[in-house]
């Protein structure tokens, strides 16, 4: 990752969810919508304002596990950039503030 990719996850601007890393949290800013597999994601609850939290990456890097509404649920790296999310100051579950 660049010193660029850094800063910017540092200032909580919107990414794409293959940027973060696992036990990382966020909140769902936007989703491709237009497209078939987005329109699924949303179906699956990758809707905005929704916190998403990575869980772990296989051996290989892909797909990734991601938790949200209390599901969890694997995506592949194609998937899971089509949803941009804000990082968030949070640690552990979604919604639970960093102590």
């Amino acid at each position: 990752m660049s010193a660029f990719s850094i800063d910017f996850l540092q200032l909580g601007e919107p990414v794409p969810l293959t940027q973060l890393a696992p036990g990382a949290s966020a909140v769902i800013e936007a989703v491709d919508g237009a497209s078939r597999i987005g329109r699924r994601l949303l179906d699956l609850g990758f809707a905005p304002h929704t916190p998403v939290r990575v869980v772990r990456r296989a051996p290989l890097g892909d797909p990734v596990s991601y938790e949200l509404r209390g599901t969890r649920i694997c995506l592949r790296s194609s998937e899971a950039a089509r949803v941009l999310v804000r990082p968030s100051a949070t640690n552990g579950r979604p919604g639970k503030a960093r102590e």
